[in-house]
């Protein structure tokens, strides 16, 4: 059997202590989104990386390309790209979300994506109780602005966001020729995210019904209830 720990040159098997991700059932399931439709975009070769990481950890992993993904309400949600980032929201358990910063802000290309995923379909919360790693790539010094703002978007979607967070500054030095991330502090760092991000994953998404359950919600549906039963009895 392929050990995906062979994909990660720079990883060193010694330090790692995460025990198997399947051992409660099935592997965790990961969806990672990014941001830039670039040739040679640094937020997708970041979450490729990311990905091989938590495929190394036991995880599940898919990757949603953006491209063709119409602006939100540019189109009904029937469209093929909108009904395919819909159904992987529905799958996942954990999401990671990669974006560069533009302007000292998340792009367009991954808002549209968070656009297109609303609070609730048809009674069903595609994100609420999912946990959620934020990362994103500079192309100068190092920034925070985008991970804050993702941080805002994950708790406006009800996700469980990790305390870790990955920002790798100068993008276009930390990738070698072939997309791969060279060793360094920063890849260090994507490590401990994604290791952080399958433990959490593993902790609280058999606990998420319960852990995102509110009383207001309770109370309102409660009232509801009650008035449809005392007008059925008028």
């Amino acid at each position: 059997m392929h050990d995906p720990k062979n994909d990660l040159p720079n990883l060193d098997p010694e330090a790692l202590t995460l025990r198997d991700a399947s051992d409660d059932g099935h592997p965790p399931r990961i969806l990672l989104l990014y941001g830039s439709l670039r040739e040679r975009s640094y937020s997708r070769l970041l979450t490729e990386e990311a990905a091989r990481l938590l495929r190394a950890f036991g995880a599940e992993t898919r990757i949603f390309d953006p491209r063709g993904l119409p602006l939100p309400d540019e189109t009904e949600a029937d469209h093929p790209k909108v009904a395919e980032l819909r159904e992987l929201a529905f799958w996942s358990e954990g999401q990671v979300w990669c974006s560069p910063e533009r302007h000292g802000n998340i792009t367009g290309v991954f808002k549209s994506q968070i656009d297109w995923l609303p609070l609730s379909i048809g009674g069903m919360r595609p994100t609420q109780g999912r946990t959620l790693a934020v990362m994103q790539v500079c192309g100068g010094s190092q920034s925070f602005n985008v991970v804050n703002s993702l941080r805002i978007l994950g708790r406006w979607m009800r996700m469980f966001t990790i305390p870790n967070q990955s920002s790798v500054p100068k993008a276009f030095n930390e990738f070698d020729e072939a997309g791969r991330m060279k060793p360094s502090p920063y890849y260090d760092r994507v490590v401990d995210v994604m290791e952080e991000l399958v433990k959490f994953t593993r902790l609280t998404r058999g606990e998420s019904d319960y852990l995102t359950e509110r009383y207001s919600e309770r109370r309102e549906s409660a009232e509801a209830l009650s008035k449809r039963v005392n007008q059925s009895s008028i």
